[in-house]
Order: structure tokens, then sequence, then C-alpha cells
């Protein structure tokens, strides 16, 4: 993104000075007369040498750390330091080739542009990024280790501070923190022996150690956390030597030493949810009027509304409304509990074959899983994905396994591994190990792959 910013500072400041149009410039571009006397190669290499810098600085300053580490003012601050240095370094290069014939005021105004653009794109993305933690998406789940006063304060510091879009989930008690105990004792959630179970259940991101422990039971825990994918902090001046290679992270004011850190797919989650946003907003498009013949057909089938949203759980256990066209009679929840005794399936999956609440357009809709297409809205509110593990009914989830939250640690699809290859066998069981393969080995060829698979099973009438 910092590269397409300069490209089209670039763009801007060329044609403002230049007083030309965009397909005049192109072609000028192209000719090698845009700027006289010189080379394709020359501009090409200011270019990039003026993209590396700004890429190299902007990492040096942290700029592409997660964006919790700082706030909006130290950013801004730092991307215009990045910005400034970046352009500081390109007029030294002019100078060295004595590139004099090259426009000044170009040179001035793509550095100005870069630096009111990428301040701007940068302030825009923390906002969606705040209001994100203020609907739970995007938010790092804690637990903290201890229950002195440590403890206590760290919990209210990571409360209180907005854009560090923690949330704590409980202190665990640990070996010589009783005796200095202050947390309340129904934030205590377990001990050191229930930890990675209560990392489960509550989908936990950090673990935070503010208490002085064996280093050997530190040691062990932090194999546990590289095994769960779980990211480990301690405070500094604790546990001797054991972070002697580690810089010390600052968590806004707050001094951490992070001894393990897992490594998240960025770019390839950063282009997952751009196929997401693509691909919906493209459906919801080109299939709104096949939207208006079913909500049309569904009015003269039976009374009630077009469309049925049932709470569902979603990514670290948030629920959010699932949109569906309905397919059931109006009183479907009503006459579930009746119905329980004739259920197909165990576990937490409730299916059955001929179910009476199913109207009649409501089973043509589900053979070709026509009725799931309003989740293409889902999709673009970021609940869920086009890829990923069904999302449950909440209250199937309540009283599920330990093993069922697993794919709860993803975010939820319209079609999945399971949907595609787990007809033969619909038990909870295949539905956790599909998915829990699907996780385990995601990338954007196996969603393109699963996605495939679901256009030919939508075409087929395979669904359920």
């Amino acid at each position: 993104m910092d590269t397409m910013t300069v490209i089209l500072s670039v763009v801007l400041a060329t044609l403002y000075r230049m007083r030309i149009g965009p397909l005049a410039g192109a072609r000028a571009l192209w000719r090698g007369t845009l700027i006289q006397h010189r080379s394709m190669d020359i501009l090409a290499f200011l270019l990039c040498f003026f993209v590396v810098s700004l890429i190299i600085i902007s990492r040096r300053l942290n700029l592409y750390s997660p964006r919790k580490l700082s706030n909006i003012f130290q950013e801004q601050c730092l991307s215009v330091e990045a910005c400034l240095t970046s352009g500081l370094l390109l007029t030294g290069a002019l100078y060295l080739i004595h590139a004099e014939d090259i426009s000044r005021t170009i040179v001035l105004v793509t550095v100005g542009l870069v630096t009111l653009l990428l301040s701007v794109r940068r302030l825009i993305g923390r906002i969606l990024l705040y209001h994100g933690f203020e609907r739970g998406v995007g938010t790092r789940n804690v637990l903290i280790v201890g229950t002195g006063p440590e403890a206590v304060a760290l919990r209210y510091y990571l409360e209180s501070i907005r854009h560090l879009g923690y949330r704590f989930r409980g202190f665990i008690d640990a070996p010589g923190s009783s005796t200095r105990a202050v947390a309340p004792l129904s934030d205590v959630i377990g001990t050191l022996d229930t930890l990675f179970q209560h990392v489960r259940t509550r989908f936990v991101d950090e673990i935070f150690f503010t208490t002085h422990c064996e280093r050997s039971v530190v040691k062990d825990v932090l194999e546990k956390a590289r095994a769960c994918n779980v990211d480990l902090r301690i405070v500094p001046d604790m546990y001797d030597g054991l972070g002697l290679n580690s810089t010390i992270e600052y968590i806004g004011h707050l001094p951490t030493i992070p001894l393990h850190r897992n490594q998240v797919p960025e770019i390839g989650l950063a282009l997952k949810r751009t196929l997401d946003v693509v691909f919906s907003a493209l459906a919801l498009i080109l299939l709104s009027p096949l939207f208006a013949a079913i909500a049309i057909a569904i009015k003269l089938d039976s009374s009630g509304p077009v469309f049925y949203a049932s709470k569902r759980v979603g990514r670290k256990g948030r629920v959010f409304p699932c949109i569906k066209f309905r397919t059931m009679v109006k009183e479907a929840e009503q006459l579930r509990a009746s119905l329980t005794n004739l259920n197909e399936r165990d576990g937490i999956l409730f299916k059955i074959t001929d179910d009476p609440r199913v109207t009649r357009l409501g089973r043509f809709l589900r053979k070709h899983s026509l009725d799931e297409l309003p989740q293409f809205l889902n999709v673009l509110r970021g609940d869920m994905s086009i890829v990923g593990p069904r999302p449950l009914p909440a209250r199937d989830v309540q009283n599920s396994k330990l093993a069922y939250l697993r794919v709860l640690a993803v975010t939820p699809g319209i079609t999945g591994l399971w949907q595609v290859q787990g007809r033969s066998d619909p038990s909870s069981d295949s539905y956790i190990s599909l998915n829990v393969i699907y996780i385990e080995n995601w990338s954007i060829w196996l969603d393109l792959q699963i996605i495939l698979r679901t256009i030919g099973a939508v075409l087929v009438g395979t669904g359920e």
C-alpha cells in the first residue's frame, strides 16, 4: 500500500507540474519524452530508490508492527518522519547524479503528497481498527498469571487504554502469588494446572506473567504456549536470564519481554479478506434479481418474514446474527423442542431428513443452498468469510465438548471443507476433524478449490 501511495503521488505531481492529461502523460512516459534527456531507467531507479527507502525507514520506525503497540499521535509523527527522511535521501540522490533537469517541484509535491496520503490512510485505518475493537473484532483475549498488586494493576492498565485492543479474561493463581493476593476471587478462574484449558475455552491470544515462578515452571508454560500458538509475555526483571535474548517491547508505556510470538500469515489473511469483500459484493449485485424472486416466492409460499436471523457463534466465541432466507414455518423455534428425539446426528449438530417445519419452497432452497445467499451480507460485515467452518447456533455451542471449540479459532464461512467432503459422514466428529484439517492446512489455493467444489454441489443440488 505504501508503494501504491508513492506511485499515485508521483503521477499526480507530474500531471500537476506538466499541465498535461493522464493519457498524454502516459504516452510521454512510455516514449521516454516526459522528461527530456532522461532515460526511463534513471526515472525508474529514482522511483524504486524512494519506495525502498520509505519501506526500510518505516520498518525501522516500527510502522509495520501491530498497531496496538502505538497510538494515533505516535503513528502520525513516525509517518511524517519516514516520508521526510525518504524525501531527503531522494534529493541527495538527485544531487549525486546531477539531475538538474528533473523538476524540484515534482519532487517536493511528491514528498508532500506521500506524507499527506500515508498519514490520512493510516488515520482512517486506525479509526476503523478502533471501531472494530468496540464491536469485539480484532481484539486480543488475555489471561494474567498472578493475583498480586502487579496483576491487578496490569489488568486495569490494559482495559483503560483503548488503542491496545485487549480483553481481560481472568487471573490464574500461581505458586507464590497467594500470599499477596488482592485480585477479586470471582476473577480468579484457575491455576497453572488448568491454564491451557482456560486458554482454549476463552479463546486466549496472550498470557502475561506478573508473579515470580520457578524457571522450570515458566519454561513448561512456554513450551505449551508454542504448541498452542499463544503469545507469552513476562514483566521485566523477573525470571533471571530467561528473556536474555529478547528485546523489551512496549505495550503502551508498559515494558514487556515477549518470549514467544505466533507467526500470523498477514499477507494471506489480507488477501483472503480482499477476496471475501470483492466476491461477496459482486455476488450481491449480480444476484439481486434472484434475491427479489426468492423473496416474492417466500411471501407467496407461507406467512412470515422473508429473512431469518439466527444467533451464531463466530471467531473467538463472538455471537452474531446469521442471515438466511426463511425456509421453515415461523413457529420453527418453538417446535424444535418437541422434535429433539428425531435428531439424526450426534453432538452439536441437529438434523432431521424430513423436518416437518421446512416449507415446500424451503426444501428447494435448501437443496440448492439458495437459502444461504444472504450470508454474503455477513461476509461484507466481517462476521463470516466465503470459506471456513460453518457457524454453529449459540444454543448448541454452550454445552459442546472442549474439542468442538477448536473450530471457533477462525472466522466461520458460507462453505467449507466439511460441506464439500463430509456429506457421506454427517457426524459431529466428522465436522470437527475436517474443519481442524482445514484450519491447520489453510491456504488461498485450498479456499479456491473449496469454492469450485461448492459451485458444483449447488448446481447438482446436493445441499442440505
